[in-house]
């Protein structure tokens, strides 16, 4: 069928393009990554008995394997060095491949822009397998440049091919899952809402598996994220478990293109249900609250199962940390008090980065709303572009600050439990709390691109990741001092909190506002952009 495919390779030309940008960035920080974390990984674990003695205590802690999995090979460096990143990371990749895939797809049916592109010879198949060719081929592009940096750093080759192969299989069945869902629905939100539903549902199938004694269990087996884990890789890599990542493809990839062909363009084969016949919204702040609570929600409802887990964790710290490199580096990253304060200080940062790119995701949906055109006809009625982007942007911060404070009560009460110390709770909050100015400056960021260069709103999370990499990286780099300054996430105050952070606080909160008064003042003096 010729004929449906024809036009795909001026769309891939035309998606790759959009991404010139987007792509480069996450297969640069996924290899980087990769490549920090081997050159790391000696210096923590020097020796063989420190591995073993460290890995134990990881294989022996439950919540522990929950999060991350376990190590099959005690002595081994890679395996211990890769733990966070066998499963944790390949979930961030995986919902990284979804949004790729569906903004390709769904959301371009959704703008109207494959309708415009399909007045021209663009085969019905078209817009799916250019996609697909994206996102399939930056899934291996990426597991192979981070293998060559996991070799770089020192590990051994054949482990870190597999790897990165299996970063790349995985990858590419999220994307075909995506690629399936992306048929099923009416729209974008509710195609990555599916699909990263998905994505939940295996990481939770794993940890359930990974749990079970002796492990894993059948659960393990039944999730993508469980088979990249029984890899093994520096534990024995197990090449033959690569075949079922790319059996999954060979199944969902034809299985979205024959449900393409049983729709209409824009259309889903679910059906999008009716709203009541009488609308009960009172204006675009209630409107806002409609089109984003729920995606709070979720994220509320993470930020409160990992915030307990990471808490939990406290007891276990002086087991998991055991050789005095490892404890020092911790000291360095969270710091410079007890090592209990080090350790939750460090999780409230990431938690605080995490935070961060939800305020960044909501604040771009003023981006999203005047793509698909709901802004100006918004704009046609007594509403003024103030009040709009308000009703969006205060969403953001106010879901930012939420967060954070669900994440300080949780990681306080899971540690309060564990070491049996309830000023922790109290601790915990404020130290999440002093997390929020800087988030509050990211999503910030978010609306002065939107205020005046919206086509570029794609951007804030390139900037999010340069943060995160000198956070986790940094230390490791021996960055220097202005470079890490840049981070609004170093001027955020650690456990313990006192009066010498608010200095801090201060220009963090004078800085996030300074660049909401940019977004505004740009936003009302542009141009409403498709």
């Amino acid at each position: 069928m010729p004929e449906n495919l024809a036009g795909t390779g001026a769309l891939i030309w035309l998606g790759l393009r959009r991404d010139r940008w987007l792509l480069p960035l996450w297969i640069a920080g996924f290899a980087l990554i990769a490549y920090s974390t081997a050159r790391a990984g000696a210096e923590l674990y020097p020796d063989v008995a420190s591995r073993i003695e460290a890995s134990t205590a990881l294989n022996a802690t439950a919540s522990m394997v929950a999060l991350f999995g376990r190590i099959y090979d005690p002595g081994s460096i890679g395996a211990l060095s890769l733990i966070k990143y066998t499963a944790f990371m390949t979930a961030i990749l995986a919902v990284l491949m979804v949004i790729l895939t569906i903004r390709h797809t769904r959301s371009d049916e959704e703008t109207g822009r494959l309708e415009l592109l399909g007045g021209g010879r663009l085969g019905r198949d078209a817009p799916l397998a250019s996609a697909l060719t994206i996102s399939l081929g930056a899934n291996v592009v990426l597991g192979l440049l981070s293998a060559a940096g996991l070799a770089a750093g020192g590990l051994p080759a054949a482990g870190s091919l597999a790897f990165g192969l299996g970063w790349a299989a995985t990858g590419m069945a999220f994307s075909a899952v995506a690629g399936l869902a992306a048929q099923l629905t009416a729209s974008a939100r509710a195609a990555t809402g599916v699909s990263i539903g998905v994505v939940a549902v295996t990481y939770a199938l794993r940890a359930v598996g990974d749990l079970a004694e002796p492990g894993p269990s059948v659960f393990s087996w039944l999730s993508p994220i469980g088979w990249n884990q029984q890899i093994r890789a520096f534990a024995g890599d197990r090449w033959w478990v690569l075949v079922l990542p790319v059996s999954l493809c060979v199944v969902l990839v034809p299985a979205a293109f024959a449900l393409r062909a049983r729709r209409d363009l824009g259309a889903g084969l679910r059906a999008e249900r009716p709203g009541p016949a009488v609308g009960s919204l009172a204006g675009v702040w209630d409107l806002a609250v409609r089109l984003q609570y729920r995606v709070l929600v979720a994220w509320a409802v993470a930020f409160l199962v990992f915030g307990l887990v990471i808490g939990s964790l406290v007891s276990n710290v002086g087991e998991l940390l055991s050789s005095a490199n490892a404890q020092d580096l911790l000291k360095m990253l969270g710091g410079r008090q007890a090592l209990t304060d080090a350790f939750l200080a460090a999780e409230i940062s990431i938690m605080g980065l995490l935070a961060a790119a939800y305020g960044v995701s909501s604040a771009n949906h003023l981006r999203s709303e005047e793509a698909a055109g709901h802004t100006e006809a918004l704009l046609g009625t007594a509403t003024t572009r103030i009040r709009w982007a308000s009703s969006h942007f205060v969403f953001a911060l106010a879901g930012v600050a939420g967060l954070l404070l669900l994440a300080g009560v949780s990681i306080g009460v899971g540690a309060a439990f564990a070491v049996n110390d309830s000023a922790l709770v109290g601790r915990s909050t404020v130290a999440a709390l002093a997390q929020v100015p800087a988030a509050w400056v990211v999503a910030s960021a978010a609306l002065a691109v939107f205020g005046w260069a919206p086509r570029l709103a794609g951007a804030v999370w390139g900037l999010l990741l340069a943060f995160v990499a000198l956070g986790e990286f940094g230390v490791l780099w021996n960055a220097p001092e202005w470079l890490m300054d840049l981070s609004p996430f170093r001027h955020s105050p650690l456990l313990p909190v006192d009066s010498a952070g608010v200095p801090g606080l201060t220009g963090l909160i004078v800085a996030a506002a300074a660049l909401s008064a940019l977004g505004y003042a740009g936003w009302r003096r542009r141009d409403l952009a498709a």
